[in-house]
């Protein structure tokens, strides 16, 4: 496979919390009910599991939370292949720095779960891109943040004390990365799973089994 070099040399981690009716999908409660949105999510977090499978990456961590108990994980563990870890506490960066501090001197691509339209070529548009020599590789999001972050070593300086969840994120990332002087590639931009609208495009996407 064309892209067997670039894959094996660069790990993935993909945060996902565990899937606790009421705590998991909030916003789409209203639309799918506490359950429902929990049962999205697990679709979501195998859905991006079979992406990277696909995509051949040998070195896949799942970083769970709240920890690494649920139930939920263990099917993932046993399904996929994957190794299993806990996100440490604290805000986003703190998390996210932790996993690329615990991937060093790999490369990391970090990958959340709620960005369905993520695919096989996106992944290895981003692992060409740190393979070919680029500080940070970033997927954004439609709604200004992103869904997929890969660099080639740890940078605090790019999530801490960032405000997390607003439309200002990607901008303020691409900023911090202009001060600290790191070379970045965006191959594409996607859209995430979030809200009810969201859920609508999905179920007309057809990217992934809803029932």
């Amino acid at each position: 496979m064309a892209m067997s070099h670039e894959t094996a040399e660069i790990a993935v981690a993909v945060f996902a919390r565990a899937p606790v009716p009421g705590e998991t999908k909030t916003r789409l409660i209203p639309r799918l009910g506490a359950e429902g949105a929990a049962s999205l999510h697990c679709r979501l977090v195998t859905h991006m599991l079979t992406r990277l499978l696909q995509a051949e990456f040998p070195d896949v961590t799942l970083w769970g939370a709240p920890d690494a108990t649920d139930p939920f994980f263990a099917d993932c563990v046993t399904g996929f292949g994957v190794e299993i870890a806990a996100q440490i506490e604290g805000d986003l960066g703190a998390r996210m720095h932790h996993a690329f501090v615990r991937a060093a001197p790999r490369p990391l691509l970090l990958v959340g779960t709620d960005c369905p339209s993520i695919t096989v070529a996106h992944l290895h548009a981003c692992a060409a891109a740190l393979h070919e020599g680029a500080d940070a590789v970033f997927l954004p999001a439609e709604d200004g943040g992103y869904g997929l972050v890969g660099l080639r070593r740890p940078a605090p300086g790019i999530f801490a004390d960032m405000v997390w969840s607003t439309p200002q994120v990607m901008d303020e990332t691409r900023r911090r990365l202009r001060k600290l002087g790191l070379s970045w590639r965006e191959p594409a931009v996607i859209w995430d799973v979030d809200e009810p609208a969201d859920y609508e495009r999905l179920v007309k996407s057809g990217l992934m089994p809803l029932a």
